[in-house]
């Protein structure tokens, strides 16, 4: 397996904060590619008192993954009805995205590894970005970081 940034320009890691509590923060860090249709990520969740790591997250080439899925919410900038969720295929990581008057998304990232297990736990936080700029954004840099801008991972 080799390390996904070897080039210098690359960022090695992408964080997410809360425009509401800066405390609050979402991390994608040390990808890896496994092979040309799969890598892996870790995910970290931080705000006051709670600091959570979920290592070896899949990424896909074939289009299911998260980059789309933010895409979608920032094509809908001007808003929707209800929640809207996505999950890896494990459902260890699962992003729930609702609209709030005044233009603005609230993503709820949950971390919940060894669901089956006796030794599970889960945590979770809400990021509140702007509906425009800010979740277009975030949806090109998750896209950048999962390396998928030309169809595949580095």
């Amino acid at each position: 397996m080799s390390s996904r940034y070897a080039a210098p320009d690359e960022p090695a890691e992408l964080t997410v904060r809360c425009q509401d509590d800066h405390s609050v923060s979402v991390k994608f860090c040390d990808l890896f590619d496994e092979d040309e249709d799969l890598a892996h990520y870790a995910i970290e969740v931080c705000a006051a008192g709670l600091n959570a790591r979920l290592d070896g997250l899949p990424t896909w080439n074939w289009g299911g993954d998260l980059a789309p899925f933010l895409e979608k919410l920032t094509e809908d900038f001007r808003g929707w009805d209800g929640e809207r969720v996505w999950q890896t295929i494990d459902r260890d990581l699962t992003v729930r995205a609702v609209f709030r008057s005044g233009g603005h998304v609230g993503l709820t990232w949950t971390l919940r590894p060894w669901q089956m297990s006796v030794g599970s736990w889960e945590a979770s936080v809400t990021t509140w970005l702007e509906a425009g700029e800010q979740m277009s954004a975030l949806a090109t840099d998750v896209r950048h970081f999962l390396g998928q801008e030309a169809g595949h991972h580095g």
